[in-house]
């Protein structure tokens, strides 16, 4: 197989070569090239046509998200960013994610052992976004009308897992929801310094509330809940009207918090729920979709076609959690005709 041809795109020397040292330790990664700015990256990427690239964000001249917006409408290929753990990294990041790219890592630094742990991150983003689908910024999709116009009712729940390109794949699909949807809660995997600028971002684009979630906020309809990262799993306790459960423990296929551990208590609802499983890379969510779906919830997974990373849908499908799959633009729709359908089948 051939090695994953990858451009380092950084302002700093010192950042460069720490970087190349990191992934050429990877004999499946060759580092084609480093550029210090945008405009000698864009004459490189014409030149070497790499697999990949990993982008600053704040860099002179032209900053990464500009850059990057040029890229994905140019020349559509899969980026990897390079963030720092700041609430400003943190709104960047999200708005990169948004406008296409793949993935993020956080800028190395600390001790030795935190390096080569962080190596081994870079390196499997960098290889798993070269096995990824390219596109340039979320699809917009039209808005989707009342629950209560099909005969149903928003006394339900919806509990969505999603990872790599997730970002991308909600800014798609929670615009498109109506207001009076039913209680939506969402494991997103990312930083616990990410979460809240990413609830506040989607908020401002949304016609239903999104907020972070909070221990012991009691879920209502209308309302996107996304999980804090960081050191607690996200439950929901006492059924669809209940209330949000932070939890310490460990991680789960991985993950802290894990889309199973939230699906998990989410099949408690049986019929009165829908579970969707989104782009993103690895299992989580596979197990805990199956127990919605044996429960009685309608499950969705996203369609390979339409997905970032085919990997936790494609787990899902594999462990027959999923009942349909859907491609993103259908997937409003699919979600809330579910959701109508839960009720009746409930009621009868």
């Amino acid at each position: 197989m051939k090695p994953v041809r990858t451009l380092i795109v950084d302002d700093s020397a010192s950042m460069r070569a720490t970087l190349k040292r990191m992934l050429s330790a990877d004999p499946e990664i060759e580092v084609v090239g480093m550029a210090p700015e945008p405009f000698a990256a864009r004459d490189m990427i014409k030149a070497l046509n790499p697999d990949v690239l990993t982008l600053d964000v704040e860099m002179p001249g032209m900053d990464g998200l500009s850059f990057l917006e040029r890229i994905m409408r140019l020349r559509p290929m899969p980026v990897v960013m390079c963030s720092t753990l700041t609430a400003r990294g943190a709104e960047v990041t999200i708005e990169a994610l948004r406008l296409g790219a793949v993935d993020y890592v956080t800028k190395p630094s600390g001790s030795p052992e935190d390096i080569e742990r962080d190596a081994g991150l870079l390196c499997e983003k960098v290889k798993s976004a070269a096995r990824s689908v390219a596109r340039a910024g979320p699809q917009r999709l039209p808005v989707q009308p009342s629950v209560a116009s099909g005969g149903g009712s928003a006394a339900q729940l919806i509990a969505i897992g999603s990872s790599t390109g997730g970002v991308e794949a909600l800014f798609s699909l929670l615009p498109s929801l109506p207001e009076d949807s039913p209680p939506i809660l969402i494991v997103q995997h990312m930083p616990a310094t990410f979460t809240r600028s990413f609830a506040q971002r989607l908020n401002a684009e949304c016609r239903v509330n999104v907020v972070e979630a909070t221990d012991g906020a009691q879920v209502t309809p209308g309302t996107v809940y996304i999980a804090p990262g960081g050191e607690r799993h996200m439950e929901l306790s006492g059924g669809a009207n209940g209330r949000i459960k932070l939890i310490p423990g460990n991680p789960v296929t991985g993950h802290r918090p894990s889309v199973d551990v939230l699906f998990q208590s989410v099949a408690k609802l049986g019929a009165g729920a829908v579970g969707v499983i989104l782009t993103g890379m690895g299992s989580d969510g596979a197990q805990g979709l199956l127990a919605m779906r044996r429960a009685g919830a309608r499950t969705l997974g996203q369609t390979k076609e339409t997905c970032v990373v085919w990997g936790m849908p494609r787990a899902a499908k594999e462990a027959g959690a999923v009942e349909k799959e859907v491609g993103l633009s259908a997937m409003p729709e699919a979600i809330l005709k579910a959701c109508r359908e839960t009720v009746k089948v409930g009621s009868a």
